[in-house]
């Protein structure tokens, strides 16, 4: 029984270009965690302002809200395999730097915003890129889901991983050797793309103005409801709901009267949390019923929020983010793995580019506005407004559920996820198919 499961978890990794995907990714995206809760603690520690830590999380995440949508196109029409090998080589790059500066003690505040905006133009090219690359290393589309799902699997593996080793590394030795060691955990996942052998497509939008294939993509994916709800949830709760890491440092610190200790530990629930929605989602045999999920997940991460805002207790807010992580993971899984499964192949990176966008690119502006009300009103009563607005917004998704199964139906027929009930039910004059 439990060998079937892990074989049926684990399919995806039976292509080779995956599997090296996946070995190099493992090991890299610690790295990132690892980075990611030492800066915010650096950040913290150097200004004692939770202002500047919405302006370090708006600084390295805003070129993504600008430039995502130019990326997907470019992803759409030239080679996404070279386009990750640079964007790697040049967060490598970012991560030395920032490691130099703080092991010499002279990083600066105004360093630390420049080097989070030149890793947010990193970030907004790879994402959408990477997003859309997934088919490329999977030959039989039917594992495409569980290619996303253990990709959610491998990122949140390391969400759990890297920010308990930062916690314990930033108390015993410092900011630096975090840095250090994400740098040094790129070499992994680029010497894993350079070892992969990817087919080339041929390329019919070449000669496609950037604008008009932009323009092209956003009109897709607006006249297509199923689509256009997910990604303005999406971005909804993004927005509103993800700025919560960005406080992490106050909560550890000031509310929770913790260390380093306890954030890592914050992030490590959350990371759990979120890697057992990933190996559930990575279970699963269809996509039928993730539209149901992800008003489930909306729904538990909001609640997640909502009763952490009051947690005076570190076991309790553990807990709670255990549920946070998990409702966090399901949501941004499902919505992608749904949004691949319904879009043209023509267009994915132009797609997933605006699910970058919705995800990655609203959240600078969250940043800013959490970390500007937090240094009004408290952190508190900001994590708690974040988890009413994101409330609101699943109940809003699961009422309109039924009118986006109705336009999803014809779609799932046509590729064999569904059978054919009746005769004729594709050209049914309601039931729209994606717009060409």
């Amino acid at each position: 029984m439990l060998p079937a499961f892990f074989k049926q978890t684990l399919r995806a990794l039976r292509y080779q270009n995956y599997k090296l995907f996946f070995g190099g990714q493992s090991i890299s995206l610690i790295g990132t965690w690892m980075q990611q809760v030492a800066l915010g603690w650096l950040v913290y520690r150097l200004t004692d302002s939770a202002f500047l830590l919405g302006v370090v999380g708006f600084s390295s995440q805003v070129p993504t809200f600008i430039l995502a949508s130019f990326a997907g196109v470019l992803a759409d029409r030239y080679n996404k395999h070279k386009i990750i090998i640079v964007t790697q080589i040049l967060a490598m790059i970012q991560a030395s730097i920032l490691a130099i500066l703080t092991l010499t003690g002279s990083i600066q505040i105004w360093q630390i915003l420049l080097l989070s905006l030149f890793s947010g133009l990193i970030n907004a090219f790879d994402m959408p890129t990477r997003q859309s690359f997934v088919i490329d290393m999977v030959e039989d589309r039917n594992d495409l889901p569980n290619a996303i799902a253990l990709n959610s699997l491998t990122f949140n593996a390391a969400r759990l991983i890297g920010p308990t080793i930062a916690g314990f590394l930033i108390s015993a030795i410092g900011e630096g050797l975090c840095f250090l060691i994400n740098a040094i955990s790129y070499i992994a996942v680029i010497a894993a793309l350079l070892l992969m052998r990817i087919s080339q497509h041929q390329n019919n939008n070449l000669n496609e103005k950037v604008l008009e294939g932009l323009k092209e993509g956003i009109k897709y994916a607006y006249n297509f409801k199923p689509i256009r709800v997910l990604l303005l949830l999406i971005g909804l709760v993004s927005l509103t709901g993800m700025p919560y890491s960005v406080l992490m440092p106050v909560f550890a610190r000031d509310i929770l009267h913790g260390n380093s200790h306890t954030l890592g530990f914050l992030f490590g629930a959350v990371g759990s949390g979120a890697l057992i929605g990933a190996i559930y989602l990575a279970s699963r045999n269809s996509v039928l019923g993730l539209g149901r999920w992800i008003a489930i997940a909306t729904s538990i991460f909001s609640l997640g929020l909502l009763f952490f805002s009051f947690s005076r207790n570190i076991y309790l807010s553990i807990i709670l983010m255990l549920f946070t992580g998990f409702g966090m993971m399901m949501q941004m899984a499902s919505t992608n793995t749904l949004l691949q499964t319904l879009v043209d192949d023509d267009k994915r990176g132009r797609v997933m580019s605006l699910y970058v966008m919705a995800f990655m690119g609203t959240a600078p502006f969250g940043s800013f506005m959490a970390g500007t009300l937090a240094s009004t009103i408290g952190a508190p009563y900001t994590i708690l407004s974040s988890g009413a607005i994101c409330l609101i917004g699943a109940i809003l998704f699961y009422k309109n559920l039924p009118s986006l199964r109705k336009h999803i139906r014809p779609i799932y027929i046509k590729m064999g996820i569904l059978p054919e009930v009746s005769k004729g039910l594709q050209s049914s004059t309601h039931l729209k198919m994606p717009p060409n």
